[in-house]
């Protein structure tokens, strides 16, 4: 059994980390960290745990830490994780960090992004990006996994086969490539934990809202890995909105196919079928047919859908994915996965 860690265990990542793990034949959960002001049983953070799972959860002790697991989560907030993780790593655990401290390769794009300077730069180089569905051999070999944004794994999966192999239905040069709008809408759990007397609960009551018009911290990671797969800069114009249910992303992404239009809602299901044929975690639909949240919540599943304009000149690609599960936590298992040896579906369907 490899026995694993999570470090920030009483956000929803943290919780959805434990359900999960639950599930799985192959790990024990057997060390539990948070900010907390004394040692308190999981069970009194999560009642539903209760009698299920007996470990206690403190603030961070590197040796317990080491002493107790092999593998680590790192559900951390934001410029937190760079202050642990070397700390994991030099000791020898396999770390998977579902903050955003190791995503984006340019530590300057980082700092000007998070307004805090990077201090741990040598780990960057080590990280591995983990979206399973583009980088599977490297994930397969890593110790340490930077898991992808939730609103980046859905936009990535969503423009990936266009971007590497679109046989012709955009012009080959791409030019049109730099004109890729994604339309957004995320649950408020991707937000984090509030307490209820937040003034956020009351903007997002009965309420629909866009936030960080073209300006989100995700820009720069869907950026990094499409102008990869692309093998040329792609700038994408991102405006994400807070909706006023729990969890789940839907984005509809528009893409212009320029002059000489050649696609068809057949022609992109099967580039798209082809690209994804051995990714279990990746569904296509049939043409007219569309994700909606409801399909994905609770799974660790993307779901997309296509539309082509009468005129040909405009891909509408619609995903959704589940923010704390494929956005998150899931997608951090199906990464223990991969780099552990186990089936890449385990505990996850």
């Amino acid at each position: 059994m490899l026995r694993v860690g999570i470090i920030g265990a009483r956000g929803y990542t943290g919780e959805e980390l434990i359900n999960i793990l639950f599930k799985h034949s192959q790990v024990k959960i057997s060390y539990l960290s948070a900010r907390v002001d004394k040692p308190i049983s999981i069970s009194g953070i999560f009642p539903q745990f209760k009698n299920k799972l007996g470990l206690v959860c403190d603030n961070f002790n590197l040796s317990r830490a080491v002493e107790s697991a092999e593998l680590f989560f790192l559900a951390l907030p934001h410029t937190a994780s760079m202050e642990v993780a070397p700390l994991l790593l030099k000791s020898g655990g396999k770390v998977i960090d579902l903050s955003a401290d190791y995503r984006l390769k340019d530590f300057k794009l980082y700092e000007a992004w998070y307004k805090i300077k990077h201090t741990d730069r040598a780990n960057l180089k080590k990280a591995v990006f983990g979206l399973p569905e583009i980088h599977k051999p490297e994930i397969r070999k890593a110790d340490f996994i930077a898991n992808p944004g939730c609103y980046s794994t859905a936009a990535i999966l969503s423009l990936a086969p266009l971007v590497k192999g679109n046989i012709g239905i955009i012009r080959s040069n791409y030019s049109e490539l730099d004109n890729i709008i994604i339309d957004a809408k995320s649950g408020y759990s991707g937000a984090g934990r509030k307490v209820y007397n937040d003034p956020f609960w009351q903007e997002i009551k009965d309420n629909f809202k866009p936030y960080k018009v073209n300006n989100h911290q995700h820009m720069p990671e869907i950026e990094q890995e499409l102008s990869k797969l692309a093998k040329k800069k792609i700038v994408v114009t991102f405006v994400p909105h807070l909706l006023p249910v729990e969890r789940g992303i839907l984005e509809t992404i528009y893409v212009g196919t320029g002059h000489r239009p050649q696609a068809t809602g057949h022609r992109l299901i099967n580039l798209y079928k082809k690209f994804y044929k051995n990714e279990p975690f990746v569904r296509i639909k049939n043409e007219g047919e569309f994700p909606q949240l409801r399909d994905v919540q609770h799974t660790n599943f993307c779901d997309i859908g296509f539309k082509v304009s009468q005129d040909k000149k405009l891909l509408i690609i619609i995903s959704a994915i589940d923010n704390l599960v494929k956005g998150a936590s899931g997608q951090a298992v199906q990464n223990m996965n991969l780099m552990s040896g186990f089936n890449e579906t385990e505990g996850l369907l």
